[in-house]
């Protein structure tokens, strides 16, 4: 069973920026360097193709510039939508994944074999990314993504291996 997707969401638009049909969107990348580094980008649930170039960096989203979005009526008209990217235009870093390939992975132990539960959510808020897991029982444990804990990460196979460090999961 393939894992992956062919197109990755990178910005939810959001509303729009002015009366010349800028749009303002959420960035759903590490950061906005990563959204430069394509051209060709994928409207919608159609995935109609388009070019977007970001206009302006702002604390917690961007100023985007659309082809053929010229007002702001046509740019009212696009809010809630998703843009997305094609993954064969980019080349992860060794050691980098999307994070759409990592929700819903089981998390096991390295040595033991034991499953903790499936990764739910990757938190980006911190010097390194968390890990959020729900477990079987329905509880959330996190661990942080370094090299200590994450051992190894097996995308095809669904698997990320993991050696928390002492008191990680306790409960106090």
């Amino acid at each position: 069973m393939e894992r992956t997707k062919k197109y990755i969401e990178i910005a939810r638009l959001t509303k729009p920026q002015g009366l010349k049909g800028l749009i303002r969107a959420q960035l759903l990348c590490d950061n906005a360097d990563v959204f430069d580094g394509f051209k060709r980008f994928y409207l919608g649930e159609s995935k109609s193709p388009l070019t977007a170039r970001i206009r302006e960096i702002r604390k917690g989203f961007v100023v985007l510039e659309l082809e053929d979005i010229d007002n702001i009526v046509t740019a009212e008209n696009l809010v809630g939508e998703f843009l997305y990217v094609d993954r064969a235009d980019y080349t992860l870093p060794d050691d980098s994944w999307f994070i759409c390939d990592l929700i819903g992975l089981d998390v096991a132990d390295a040595d033991t074999g034991k499953h903790y539960g499936k990764v739910e959510e990757i938190l980006q808020n911190a010097p390194k990314d968390v890990y959020v897991i729900r477990t079987p029982e329905g509880k959330q444990l996190l661990f942080p993504s370094v090299p200590e804990v994450l051992i190894s990460v097996d995308i095809a196979g669904g698997l990320i291996k993991i050696r928390p460090l002492e008191g990680l999961f306790d409960e106090n």
